[in-house]
């Protein structure tokens, strides 16, 4: 979770997370550690934005906080910036509005 300067890079914020969320701004190319492995970061990514921490196929849900947060529209690769570019919503709304 610490770059070669020992400041925090990244946060996974439940075991179960397959994002983790920037705490810093993060370069393109830099590499980060996350959970003791090697994660190298495909494009800027600003504080607070999302990264994958491993391969997502598309289909599958994005979660963070061991919640699904959204459904991958493409293959996103570890180190990928996680956003509405490659990512749709999965919300279903409880009720109909009236036509």
């Amino acid at each position: 979770m610490e770059n070669s300067e020992s400041r925090a890079s990244a946060m996974k914020l439940a075991p179960e997370d397959n994002v983790a969320v920037a705490l810093r701004p993060l370069s393109a190319g830099e590499t980060i550690l996350l959970d003791g492995g090697a994660l190298t970061v495909d494009c800027g990514i600003a504080v607070g934005h999302k990264l994958a921490i491993r391969a997502i196929a598309a289909g599958d849900a994005i979660v963070k906080y061991n919640c699904p947060i959204g459904i991958a529209t493409q293959d996103i690769a570890a180190g990928a910036y996680v956003h509405t570019h490659n990512v749709r919503s999965g919300y279903l709304p409880t009720y109909v509005l009236p036509e």
